[in-house]
């Protein structure tokens, strides 16, 4: 069981920017999203994406952010479980929480905050009739670990930033690469289509345009795809693969968040923003899109004054008899738990006696 002072539910910017302001107050983390990756949609969706809204950023790519986010937090060391879905939460009789994922592992915290976006975020997938048998045998959704197509044969579908920089990555993995999109244009970043010509160009990606998968064959595991061409005279063509990866999107559910007794409207959590974001149950928090309030705005800045004022909800809760006193970081700088310590320099002045 893994045990933590705040146990937050996603990992997007509002979740890890949470991390850095428990870890202000002392306060360990750990953080479940059922992505592979850090970052939620910003990670999956638009990571080339520019943000125009971010505080002291007059731009700043999606990704970017991310990153710099978990720069940011690296001092006070959160734990993570990626690929995993949050499933139940149980209320002990001291106060305390159980939040048990899909895949079983268990969570025990005095404090849950929910940050998990427009909810738990699952692929969209392409109306393959037969999908579901080769999932997790030739079919996956997400990759994880790009080394586990080296040398292999791989075909990757979709037409945005997700199948672009996948299928470039893949290009000095797997021993071939081929994206197939139902049109000639591209949805994704300038930079990335360009790359994807330039490397189609040296024979490194085969673009399949105007043409889907729409079936897929294979014994006990995936062995061939069927890719269909608008083209009426090339018709259907059989094609030996090892790995198919459709990468069309992700879709945004509440999921088995929206069983647990929360108050829920229009597929959101109702908390009380008057004082500290809490939901109608004592202990848990939600933070981010996932919440609604009146005057609610779902920008990721609007995160991370939410997680800043919950952290100090979270911190009274867990230490009732304990009086924290607010101290800007550029007074008491930022300690990490890794020994870390960043603070402003102070300048000594002597007296001078004439």
């Amino acid at each position: 069981m893994i045990k933590t002072d705040i146990l937050i539910i996603g990992a997007g910017p509002t979740g890890l920017f949470t991390v850095f302001e428990a870890g202000l107050l002392k306060l360990k983390t750990h953080l479940i999203d059922a992505l592979p990756q850090p970052g939620g949609q910003c990670s999956e969706i638009y990571p080339k994406k520019p943000i125009y809204d971010i505080p002291a950023f007059p731009e700043i790519l999606a990704g970017d952010l991310v990153k710099n986010l978990m720069e940011q937090i690296k001092p006070f060391e959160p734990g993570f479980t990626l690929g995993e879905r949050a499933e139940t939460l149980e209320k002990l009789d001291d106060g305390t929480f159980i939040v048990t994922t899909n895949k079983g592992i268990q969570h025990h915290a005095p404090v849950v905050a929910i940050a998990g976006g427009l909810g738990s975020f699952e692929p969209r997938k392409p109306p393959i009739a037969n999908i579901s048998d080769f999932e997790d045998k030739g079919v996956s959704y997400f990759i994880k670990d790009p080394e586990v197509y080296r040398g292999r044969k791989v075909v990757i579908a979709g037409g945005g930033d997700s199948a672009l920089d996948w299928a470039i990555y893949l290009s000095d993995v797997a021993s071939e690469v081929a994206l197939v999109h139902r049109r000639e244009e591209f949805r994704g970043a300038l930079d990335s289509v360009e790359r994807v010509s330039e490397l189609a160009k040296l024979g490194k990606i085969e673009m399949i345009t105007n043409a889907e998968v729409v079936g897929l064959r294979g014994e006990d595991e995936l062995e061939h795809l069927v890719i269909r061409h608008k083209d009426k005279a090339r018709g259907e063509e059989f094609r030996k693969v090892d790995d198919f990866i459709p990468l069309f999107g992700l879709s945004p559910k509440l999921g088995p968040i929206g069983s647990w007794g929360l108050e829920i409207e229009k597929n959101a959590i109702k908390v009380d923003n008057s004082y500290d974001y809490q939901t109608n149950i004592p202990g848990v928090y939600a933070i981010g899109d996932v919440n609604t309030y009146k005057g609610k705005l779902k920008l990721i800045l609007s995160g991370f004054h939410e997680a800043a004022i919950m952290c100090q909800s979270a911190y009274q809760r867990i230490y009732p008899d304990k009086k924290y006193v607010l101290k800007y970081t550029t007074v008491g700088g930022v300690e990490g738990f890794d020994g870390t310590k960043k603070e402003a320099k102070r300048e000594v002045v002597q007296s001078i006696s004439v």
